[in-house]
């Protein structure tokens, strides 16, 4: 297994906001105006975009949503685990990675508007995963979860009051 250093280093990878390494490696150069969709986006976004996003274990992804669909893509490292709470607060999580045998998946989407975070499942030392958002990721579409989420869903205290900076 490559080092952490050696998939930072080689695809460039620079700190995530939420936690963790990541590298915008696709934003499709077709964008859409989203005022005349069914949509609860505004104004101007790609189609689609993509990251490579390196999770360390002394680290966590913290709870955010966006208004879009993300998929993520296991491609190597350790298994991730993804903790979601969506909009009706049921709480759910999936392993991403490749032991299928023990329910892990090689793909996973998050759908649009769920409260989600990430890490790595073992403790070892990281993991490597790709995000694809549809329409494309754009911080105007990012909200990153306080403490007052934990008042909200009382019933999920122990992994939001884990996984909230």
């Amino acid at each position: 297994m490559k080092s952490k250093k050696y998939w930072i280093e080689n695809l460039n990878l620079l700190p995530h906001p939420e936690g963790g390494y990541y590298k915008e490696n696709y934003r499709s150069e077709l964008s859409l105006r989203l005022e005349n969709l069914d949509s609860n986006l505004e104004g101007e976004r790609s189609l689609c975009t993509g990251i490579y996003f390196l999770l360390e274990k002394d680290n966590f992804s913290a709870f955010h949503r966006i208004k879009s669909d993300e998929l993520w893509h296991f491609y190597g490292g350790d298994a991730i685990t993804i903790h979601m709470i969506d909009e009706e607060g049921n709480y759910s999580s999936q392993d991403v990675g490749n032991k299928l045998e023990m329910g892990e998946v090689l793909q996973y989407l998050v759908p649009a508007n769920t409260w989600f975070a990430s890490e790595v499942k073992e403790e070892r030392e990281y993991a490597l995963v790709g995000c694809t958002v549809s329409f494309g990721f754009d911080f105007n579409d990012f909200e990153m979860a306080g403490r007052s989420l934990q008042d909200e869903f009382p019933e999920h205290q122990t992994v939001l009051s884990r996984l909230i900076r």
